[in-house]
């Protein structure tokens, strides 16, 4: 059973206050906190796109496997060449053989942060499927942060039916756990379930935390609040994720206000503002790779399109 401790520190990450996580001071080495903390320490950082940070956390020598599959996934982050990305991720492929059949030696709990790690990097690499398969999707993995990611990916390729059985699935083992919530929300964010109200009042409720403080919850629910034609009040919640992230937005956030300012057409000088630094920073965020296929599309049908000649009177 975990302690207090670890139990915050795990609703911490699940809701996304990752700057509270960086900024804690980790336990004494011989706590059986200690190496969990330090998990989710690692893993704020390379949400947070400090992929060095994290990796430097790490003892080059541990032989836990959860720590080398952290490290892994902050090296995979922060690669820079296709090369160097399919040598971390082949090690996390041999981590993820390493951790089947019985006589594998590490605990449940090391084997499910192994399993969470490499299917989020084979997911960004592209490999959907491998992703699946290493989270477990399609069966009773009794590991819930395996069913959120892989809820996630399905919401990613357009699948909310198999992110829907997911979750079902889940709800036959998982207690009323919050990221069981999470996952809800999520679904119903993208499905648009109940006018979007489940989600809303999802991230509301959390956010009456006083002693959270998550700029992706801030995100979320301006979401939300545009998704259900609020957008006065979604700006203004996007507006304090920037404040709160001090001036400087994240991917999420710049993409929701980018959506945000094109509602309407006065603003959509702003929108293109926007989206032009979004371009700039994070050049492969879904928006921006979905707007430029399909503006090479466009171009590419144009250039077949002939314009037929003007009719003319006859005489």
């Amino acid at each position: 059973m975990e302690s207090s401790e670890l139990y915050h520190i795990k609703q911490q990450f699940t809701l996304g206050a990752y700057k509270s996580l960086v900024d804690l001071t980790l336990p004494d080495p011989s706590s059986p906190d200690y190496t969990p903390t330090l998990v989710y320490k690692a893993r704020a950082h390379i949400a947070l796109g400090l992929p060095s940070a994290a990796e430097a956390l790490v003892p080059a020598d541990t032989e836990n496997l959860a720590l080398k599959s952290v490290a892994a996934l902050a090296r995979y982050i922060g690669a820079d060449a296709d090369d160097a990305r399919e040598v971390v991720l082949e090690e996390l492929r041999d981590l993820s053989v390493e951790i089947e059949g019985e006589d594998a030696e590490a605990s449940a709990w090391e084997k499910g942060v192994v399993r969470v790690l490499a299917g989020t990097a084979f997911a960004r690499a592209g490999e959907i499927e491998e992703a699946l398969e290493t989270l477990g999707a399609g069966n009773d993995t009794q590991n819930l942060e395996a069913v959120a990611y892989a809820v996630q990916i399905y919401l990613s390729i357009s699948r909310p039916d198999l992110a829907r059985k997911e979750f079902e699935r889940a709800k036959r083992w998982a207690e009323d756990d919050l990221l069981l919530q999470l996952i809800e929300a999520s679904i119903g964010l993208v499905t648009g379930k109940d006018g979007y109200a489940d989600a809303h009042s999802f991230y509301t409720e959390q956010l009456a935390n006083p002693s959270l403080t998550s700029t992706h919850l801030l995100t979320a629910r301006g979401v939300a609040r545009l998704l259900r034609g609020e957008v006065g009040a979604a700006k203004s919640d996007l507006e304090e994720a920037v404040s709160q992230l001090g001036g400087k937005p994240d991917a999420e956030t710049l993409a929701a206000q980018t959506v945000a300012a094109g509602v309407g057409a006065a603003k959509s000088a702003d929108a293109d503002e926007l989206f032009s630094k979004l371009s700039a920073e994070f050049p492969d965020h879904p928006l921006v790779v979905d707007y430029q296929q399909k503006e090479a599309l466009f171009d590419e049908l144009a250039i077949k399109f002939t314009v037929p000649p003007l009719a003319t009177a006859s005489a």
